[in-house]
């Protein structure tokens, strides 16, 4: 079970709680858990990644472990502690501006 912390913004949008726990077939990937994520609350399809390219959108940051994997290729596999479910994968609204 993969446990998921959504920004208040997805949060909303997709009526669910504040950490949602998705089962992912497999090793646990980013894109695995998108997908997941994504079937599970369709409302949420194309607000995290661009639905043709499957690229992260701006604004939208991917942190687990301390680590920032944002940047990370959308197959790399997830942190140890995120696979066992004792560390959530948080998913970040960024800000910019001044």
């Amino acid at each position: 079970m993969i446990r998921v912390v959504l920004p208040p913004h997805l949060r909303n949008l997709a009526k669910a709680g504040h950490e949602v726990e998705l089962d992912v077939s497999g090793e646990p990937t980013l894109a695995g858990v998108l997908d997941a994520l994504e079937a599970r609350y369709p409302v949420l399809l194309g607000t995290m990644r661009d639905r043709d390219s499957g690229r992260r959108r701006a604004f939208v940051r991917f942190y687990a472990c301390e680590e920032d994997l944002s940047n990370a290729p959308p197959d790399a596999v997830l942190p140890g502690p995120v696979a066992a479910g004792r560390e959530p994968l948080l998913i970040i609204g960024a800000m910019a501006g001044g």
